[in-house]
């Protein structure tokens, strides 16, 4: 690949942009020339710590021709705003997750991409971290035989302790299906292909919820979704799944756990990194192999760079928007079950995705330096 690196805009300030900055600066094939916020200040801030030449309003990072990318932190409900009008600039965009609210919003931005030839892709770009490639290759590689069923567990006490604001972690487009559901169900599409279709079941426990931390804690505020999600999921390929996303545990715990035909895999998808377990024979105790991940470590941002080296190579990003646009109706599906009772057949599907090369290294110049392409 040759040119310049990536002009990467971004836009929202808050406290993930602190993340996505960190590593994009680490980055040779990108460059990250301006940030945007609705509170300039914040913005202004960020530029200054990071080195970031523009800080202002979102219209005036989208007048910039050196911006190719923007990255979309904004909350849930402004995704689809957001998105559309990066679009409309002409700019490929990278969003956080959820891709939107809802279906129609979501399914209108990719098409309006495609309209203007731009590219859509999206968090969580976990799946593109060391651990779950490593896993992907294994499982690829026929470590535990055919796959024949999934246990995921997310569960914990909530961020309410924690977090300063943590009210629209509580509100639609978030609790622990949209907030953390994005990370495991994107996940299980890239292992084990498209959803077919999903039942489950959800309660609230308590529907006011107290601040923990920070300059409002004791605060209450209001639950508008199920902190407590149990799925059964089918895919198209025969595998079925049990998965359990809850706010409501005093037990923190993480597993996700494909069991096949020669085998068990446990995925490490808390993160970017970590080693994947493969349990070969009967013994849980003696016969668990545990396989690090070979390569270079990444962490938030990698997507972008990965969606980059996917546009000046002519390819679809592996974490494309039609991925998160399938992860989406998985996770409005499981709402939808809740609240009827029914079994949800999902419409959409995910395209295959070829794991990452082992060796691949997000600290590589793969562009020429600007002024040599």
């Amino acid at each position: 690949m040759t040119g310049a690196p990536t002009g990467v805009g971004i836009i929202g300030a808050g406290n993930i942009s602190s993340e996505y900055l960190r590593s994009l600066s680490s980055y040779p094939d990108v460059r990250v020339v301006g940030i945007a916020d609705l509170d300039v200040s914040r913005a202004e801030a960020q530029a200054a710590e990071f080195a970031v030449p523009f800080a202002g309003s979102v219209e005036g990072l989208l007048a910039l021709d050196e911006v190719e990318i923007v990255v979309n932190l904004t909350i849930p409900a402004a995704h689809a705003e957001v998105g559309m009008k990066a679009v409309a600039a002409g700019k490929h965009v990278w969003g956080e997750k959820p891709l939107t609210l809802d279906l129609e919003s979501a399914a209108a931005l990719l098409n309006a991409a495609q309209s203007a030839g731009v590219v859509v892709a999206n968090a969580p770009d976990t799946i593109l971290g060391e651990g779950i490639q490593n896993a992907h290759r294994l499982l690829a590689d026929g470590a535990i035989g055919t796959p024949q069923t999934l246990l995921t567990l997310m569960q914990g006490p909530g961020p309410d302790a924690w977090h300063p604001r943590p009210q629209f972690l509580f509100a639609r487009g978030a609790g622990p299906l949209f907030d953390i559901g994005p990370y495991y169900v994107s996940t299980m599409v890239q292992l084990l292909g498209p959803i077919e279709s999903v039942e489950a079941l959800g309660q609230t426990p308590r529907s006011q919820r107290v601040i923990g931390s920070g300059p409002d804690a004791g605060q209450s505020f209001p639950v508008e979704v199920s902190t407590h999600v149990s799925v059964l999921t089918r895919f198209q390929s025969g595998v079925i799944g049990t998965s359990i996303y809850s706010f409501d545990s005093a037990l923190r715990r993480q597993t996700f756990e494909i069991t096949g035909s020669g085998g068990v895999l446990e995925v490490p998808v808390s993160g970017f990194d970590g080693a994947t377990r493969v349990l070969a024979g009967d013994d849980r105790e003696t016969d668990w192999v545990e396989i690090p991940p070979p390569g270079a470590h990444r962490d938030r941002g990698v997507g972008v760079l990965e969606m980059a080296q996917a546009i000046r190579e002519g390819r679809e990003p592996r974490a494309s928007g039609q991925l998160a646009l399938h992860a989406l109706e998985v996770m409005l599906a499981i709402e939808e079950s809740i609240e009827t009772g029914r079994r949800v057949d999902i419409r959409s599907t995910a395209p295959a995705v070829e794991p990452l090369p082992a060796d691949w290294d997000p600290a590589a110049t793969t562009t020429a330096p600007r002024g040599q392409a």
